[in-house]
């Protein structure tokens, strides 16, 4: 679970509420239902105008990741490239396709069989290069529909305060309601702004963020398996994949018990 975009989450909209109420305001007031399906409906649906279906679909499956997606860590990463290393050095790099059958990660478990299967190095490293960019594409959709919900949300809105000026000025004969109308019109207004800014451009970042963090680990990934290929040394391995991270977990690494 990610912590940081449920904390933010939580955070946001509580700094909402919360300016709400000490203005005066009270929750009620901002429940408009008419308001509510206009903005975010039209969201969807404009959204769905832009995209295929099975795109729109595996949205959610996408925004899942921003939530609950398994975050891998580079140093155990290494750590167990490290041991394949060694493995592999002692016994044969066959040796290591039972280690395959293990692996839970797809891009590992893959690089490491095709090394196994003597796949040369060029075809090896272009099909992993190949799984990485698909990666990368996936979540490059979901952050672009996620951008693009972003910008119809506050347009629907101010659509939806159009609307209701429009009813409030066919009321001019009522002027003790005109208040209450122009204040329900500029509900849709609110609506489209805080989703966009408070929910679909952030899990856009959040997505965009993330799918940089995985192509890093992954490119590290890659590196380490045709390093085992090439029968470097442990501690050259360890080096390899350790320029990949952050300096002070680049010093942890190389600190560690990771030789040969």
């Amino acid at each position: 679970m990610d912590l940081a975009t449920i904390i933010g989450l939580i955070l946001a909209w509580t700094a909402l509420v919360t300016s709400l109420i000490l203005e005066g305001g009270n929750l009620a007031s901002l429940v408009n239902p008419s308001a509510f399906i206009l903005v975010i409906g039209g969201t969807i649906g404009a959204a769905l105008i832009g995209v295929p279906l099975s795109r729109m679909i595996g949205l959610a499956g996408t925004i899942k990741v921003a939530f609950f997606g398994k975050k891998e860590d580079p140093r155990e990463i290494v750590k167990q490239i490290v041991e394949f290393t060694r493995k592999a050095r002692r016994e044969g790099i066959l040796v290591l396709e039972e280690e395959a059958r293990k692996l839970e990660n797809r891009v590992m478990k893959a690089g490491v069989q095709l090394i196994v299967d003597g796949t040369p190095e060029d075809v090896v490293r272009g099909i992993l290069e190949t799984e990485i960019l698909a990666m990368q594409e996936r979540h490059r959709d979901g952050a672009k529909i996620l951008e693009s919900m972003g910008g119809y949300a506050p347009t629907l809105g101010v659509i939806g305060t159009v609307m209701g000026l429009v009813h409030m000025l066919e009321n001019l004969n009522e002027p003790d309601k005109m208040g209450e109308m122009i204040a329900a019109a500029f509900i849709a207004t609110l609506y489209g702004v805080c989703t966009a800014n408070l929910l679909y451009l952030p899990l856009a970042e959040k997505l965009k963020s993330r799918s940089a963090e995985e192509v890093g680990v992954y490119e590290m990934m890659v590196e380490g398996i045709l390093a085992i290929q090439a029968g470097d040394n442990p501690r050259i391995v360890e080096a390899k994949m350790a320029a990949f991270c952050p300096p002070k977990m680049r010093a942890d690494i190389i600190g560690s018990d990771g030789g040969a």
